[in-house]
């Protein structure tokens, strides 16, 4: 339920339309790839090859590397799907024919460009096509090292020779990278750093030896039926193994880091070297995720040293998931003294320095929540990041000093919205995005922090946009209050009463209130909703990862299928009595935890919501992932804690059914199992409540492989909602 998968059409349609274009404009932070005065970065574009381009002068275009240089003697040119520099900027690896490993491409093929020899070398020729993975060239420039099924390997640029680091790598103790729960809830991928001389590598081994796999059964690939088995932790069964180990890339010695605690009931979701060379430095967090520890540990013989500890009655919000995208990098300053650090001890996630002794120092202060952290630019004194003081739904840019003080806003007042920024290194230019509700997304480069146009679209506001969403904050009668949007029919009387549509998410994973363009849009309704004659609403409840504060965020804890379920249903009942609201034409619909919270919906308050249309859900909290479910409800070591679980699973009141309900489920979703659809089935079978059930064979969570898929389950929904909660005025 990780909504980062949403990017890669792995949960797309939970989202579809409302957060698309958002999180596009956040995955493409820190891709840029910027040339070292700050000014000039570099492109892969198909028709140059890997051009330079220049922020002041849109029209200055320099190639760096052709296509004609791009293609292997008998080939076609290499297309690009990412590439990096050597720190010397003479060296160019290349990723390419990339394949997908659970929800992104990171498998493929890579290829170093030698700029100054002119010679392009591919890497790894002796392993499978596709197989290497996260391919990196040494600080120094002379090797490059990946990961290949499971095992570490260097290769030499000049002499090509190639030597294995690991051998220990299979199926399940993993080597450089990470098992399926670590991908989808710590967003941990690239699994090996190279150390600052470029002498050692530091990895992640995870080992799922006795991680259970669970067995889902593909029936549509060949005449007999086969197992496909993922190594897959449900809450309550032991994590994999983690522990991190420094091998020498001359002399191939492995040394284990001795960090201390048992290495199954731990997660480490960051590790990185220091500034120097013999040392790194990580966070592990226990298995509740209530501690995060900071060590530091000495490469030469593997001790480690405690230098931070942070606890918390609920969870410790990890820092890949504020930031995006893998958790790679430590922000270092002071010539790597002290780092920065971002927590939620205040009640609201601030930005603090820590010294090498655990000192720490709160930099932002107030009633706001820091939301991404852009970049530090010491040069200056100064740190840019995102928040939103004063309106949940927004994000805008604000910089202050490293010393404390108050944070300044540096994005215009005058451009309300969501903003997204790529800062060049020297801090002054910004690759700047922008929408709203009603505004299509924008670029433009600027000049920081005056935050000067310098070229490309002027960004400008859609003032003629026809029937924009509307923003509403609604007050329940427990004293919630929630910011919810509303698309009203093209035709709107307020004399006429209309149905209503809800659409849920309600987990701490994703928030649906956000102003920025595509809220307020179904994809997966065929042909127009407002014209059609529906209201369709959102409500952002408790738990949803606003900017609100840790207590509003928090306040689900142990209570998912509870705290949300009460806010969204009390917020319709607000919402039921506006008078062209239609009571009796009531419809909620929600994809993953936004399936889960409709089947809640429908089951819990059945005198509320009429129509239920819920895609993938999880139907029972106990099968689901253990990071995830563990994270927000804690574990379930007894039945006692088990509670909580079946407390907040729609199964337990499956019996209440009442209204009409599409429940839709691929059977080959390796993220919300299709168990759950059958548990769902049998309890509703039992208490001979009739339903609708749509089973995609071999399908995933998105629900999109196959001809026809796409288009088949949006005629589905959208007959359905128009069956059971007709449209139109009456």
């Amino acid at each position: 339920m990780n909504i980062k998968t949403y990017q890669q059409k792995l949960i797309p349609l939970f989202f579809l339309g409302l957060m698309l274009c958002q999180l596009a404009v956040k995955a493409q932070r820190g891709r840029t790839h910027w040339a070292a005065d700050g000014y000039q970065y570099f492109r892969a574009v198909e028709a140059n090859g890997i051009v330079e381009l220049d922020t002041r002068d849109p029209a200055k275009k320099t190639v760096l590397v052709s296509n004609e240089m791009l293609t292997p003697q008998g080939k076609s040119p290499l297309k690009v799907a990412n590439f990096y520099l050597s720190e010397d900027g003479q060296k160019v690896l290349i990723f390419t024919n990339t394949k997908k490993v659970w929800r992104y491409n990171t498998r493929g093929d890579y290829w170093v460009y030698d700029i100054a020899a002119k010679t392009l070398k591919q890497l790894g020729t002796a392993r499978p096509e596709s197989s290497l993975m996260f391919a990196k060239l040494s600080p120094d420039g002379t090797k490059a090292a990946y990961v290949s099924e499971h095992n570490i390997y260097t290769e030499d640029l000049a002499t090509g020779a190639v030597k294995q680091l690991t051998t220990d790598g299979s199926q399940t103790r993993i080597n450089g990278t990470f098992d399926w729960a670590y991908e989808e809830e710590l967003d941990c991928r690239d699994g090996f750093r190279w150390s600052p001389d470029s002498h050692s590598i530091a990895y992640w081994q995870i080992n799922a030896a006795n991680t259970k796999k669970y067995l889902m059964l593909n029936t549509t690939d060949s005449i007999y039926p086969y197992v496909v088995p993922v190594e897959y932790p449900v809450a309550g069964e032991n994590p994999s193994e983690c522990k991190i180990a420094v091998v020498d890339v001359t002399t191939g010695k492995i040394t284990w880091m001795n960090i201390p605690g048992d290495a199954i009931q731990h997660y480490i979701p960051r590790m990185e070297w220091t500034t120097n060379s013999n040392e790194i430095i990580l966070e592990q967090l226990n298995r509740a995720q209530t501690e995060s520890k900071i060590f530091t540990a000495n490469v030469s013989n593997g001790t480690a040293r405690a230098i931070h500890t942070e606890t918390d009655k609920a969870w410790i919000d990890g820092k890949s998931r504020w930031n995006g995208g893998d958790p790679v990098g430590w922000e270092w300053i002071n010539k790597g003294k002290d780092f920065l650090w971002i927590s939620e001890k205040d009640g609201w996630r601030h930005i603090s320095k820590i010294d090498r002794d655990g000192k720490e120092t709160l930099i932002t202060k107030g009633n706001y929540d820091v939301e991404a952290l852009n970049l530090i630019d010491e040069a200056t004194g100064y740190i840019y990041f995102m928040a939103s003081p004063d309106n949940a739904t927004q994000e805008y840019l604000y910089r202050i000093k490293l010393s404390g003080g108050n944070a300044e806003r540096v994005t215009p007042m005058d451009e309300p919205g969501t903003h997204s920024y790529e800062i060049s290194p020297n801090g002054k230019i910004g690759l700047h995005t922008f929408s709203n509700i009603y505004t299509p997304y924008q670029s433009e480069v600027v000049s920081l922090p005056d935050h000067k146009h310098i070229n490309g679209t002027v960004i400008k506001l859609n003032t003629d946009a026809k029937n924009k969403p509307e923003f509403f904050k609604v007050k329940t009668v427990d004293g919630v209050e929630m910011d919810g949007w509303m698309v009203k029919p093209l035709d709107f009387d307020p004399a006429k009463k209309y149905p209503v549509v809800f659409y849920v998410y309600s987990e701490p994973a994703g928030a649906t209130v956000t102003d920025s363009y595509g809220t307020g849009r179904n994809g997966e309704y065929v042909g127009d909703m407002a014209k059609d004659g529906y209201i369709y609403i959102s409500l952002d409840n408790r738990g949803t990862p606003a900017p609100k504060g840790a207590e509003w965020r928090k306040s689900i804890y142990k209570k998912i299928g509870i705290v949300n379920i009460q806010d969204q249903a009390m917020g319709a009942k607000e919402i039921l009595k506006w008078p062209y609201v239609d009571s009796s034409r009531v419809a909620v619909w929600g994809w993953s935890g936004g399936g889960s919270c409709t089947l809640n919906l429908m089951f819990q308050h059945p005198e509320i919501y009429k129509t239920g249309i819920a895609v993938a859900a999880v139907g029972w909290q106990l099968t689901y992932d253990n990071i995830y479910q563990e994270r927000y409800m804690g574990v379930p070591i007894d039945e006692a804690s088990k509670q909580v679980f079946i407390q907040g699973s729609p199964i337990t009141y499956a019996k209440n059914l009442r209204g009409n309900l599409l429940y839709v489920h691929g059977t080959g979703d390796d993220n919300v199992h299709y168990k759950n659809a059958e548990m769902l089935i049998n309890e509703l079978v039992k208490y001979n409540r009739q339903f609708q059930l749509m089973s995609y064979p071999n399908r995933t969570h998105a629900i999109y492989e196959g001809p026809g898929t796409t288009l088949h389950l949006r005629t589905l929904y959208t007959q359905y909602l128009k069956e059971h909660c007709p449209p139109g005025g009456r």
